[in-house]
């Protein structure tokens, strides 16, 4: 299979907060991890942020594809609203990010 990106060879599509650097060194994330999940991960607006997230679901699709992307599975990056990456962790539990939506125009007035 084929392996996105590896190690710390991966193109450069959003920068880094120095939060986001030392979360990454800390938690043992490689930025080609990072760089998967920017790009084939499944994007959710919430709490004001970006969450790019690979979960099961993006997995086996890509795996599908010829694409692996096991060692980012869980991987979760926020990005803020000028794109650049605040941090980084993993967790495989997608319950907690709380989706924000669009208020409806057809909301009763008071």
């Amino acid at each position: 299979m084929q392996v996105p990106f590896s190690g710390n060879t991966a193109p450069q599509t959003s920068p880094l907060t120095q939060h986001a650097a030392v979360r990454m060194r800390q938690r043992g994330i490689s930025i080609g991890a990072v760089h998967a999940a920017l790009i084939y991960g499944r994007h959710i607006q919430a709490k004001g942020v970006t969450y790019c997230v690979v979960g099961r679901k993006e997995v086996k699709h890509y795996a599908s594809l010829g694409i692996d992307l096991s060692d980012a599975e869980g991987l979760q990056v926020l990005l803020a609203s000028d794109g650049a990456v605040v941090t980084v962790y993993r967790n495989r539990d997608l319950h907690a990010i709380k989706v924000t939506h669009r208020h409806s125009r057809f909301r009763s007035q008071h």
